[in-house]
């Protein structure tokens, strides 16, 4: 299996908030509702919605206009991609979203469900210590992986569908039915997709 660790340069800035205050922050992003561009005005809209397998938290936001990212979308979804173990959040990278962005318009389909986002090292060596595939360095811990399934949508198709685009990691997990995207150099790892 290739490598799919992080590069050795530079590090993430993280943010640890206590779990009461973190309930309570997150609870008050989540019914932000973002205004929608009209295409009839020239401005696209790049739309993603996800729900969180193991916190069950929903999210439908425009991330990204013609004038750039906006600010409050991608902040609400580093807190849906915090590590849900430990609390912390870390500023995920905006390509992931383009990435799943570009996955969602050639594959349609409607909610991607997030196995994993952000990890803290300390999460991701308790992974690491009970189950194969995670790596000592992963991209998971710099905020520029994530591991998805896009509902309705068969993984492995989604998988070929990745491996086309030609842009960062792509991973396929079949026994767990997911796939791993990432940002960093274009490599592919797992099952022989059709």
């Amino acid at each position: 299996m290739p490598d799919h660790s992080k590069p050795s340069h530079g590090t993430a800035h993280r943010k640890t908030v206590p779990h009461r205050r973190l309930l309570l922050k997150g609870l008050a992003a989540l019914p932000l509702a973002l205004p929608f561009r009209s295409a009839s005005a020239g401005t696209a809209k790049y739309q993603l919605k996800f729900r969180h397998t193991h916190t069950d938290e929903l999210l439908d936001v425009v991330f990204r206009d013609n004038r750039g990212y906006i600010a409050p979308a991608i902040q609400r979804m580093n807190w849906l991609l915090r590590d849900h173990r430990s609390g912390e959040m870390i500023h995920m990278d905006p390509q992931l979203f383009d990435i799943l962005h570009a996955l969602r318009a050639r594959c349609g389909g409607e909610t991607f469900e997030i196995i994993s986002g952000y990890r803290s090292p300390l999460t991701n060596a308790s992974l690491r210590s009970h189950r194969r595939g995670v790596a000592k360095n992963s991209l998971h811990m710099d905020g520029r992986a994530i591991d998805v399934r896009l509902v309705g949508f068969d993984t492995a198709r989604l998988s070929q569908a990745a491996v086309d685009l030609g842009i960062g990691g792509v991973g396929y997990y079949p026994r767990a039915d997911f796939l791993h995207v990432d940002t960093g150099d274009f490599r592919t790892w797992g099952a022989a997709r059709s």
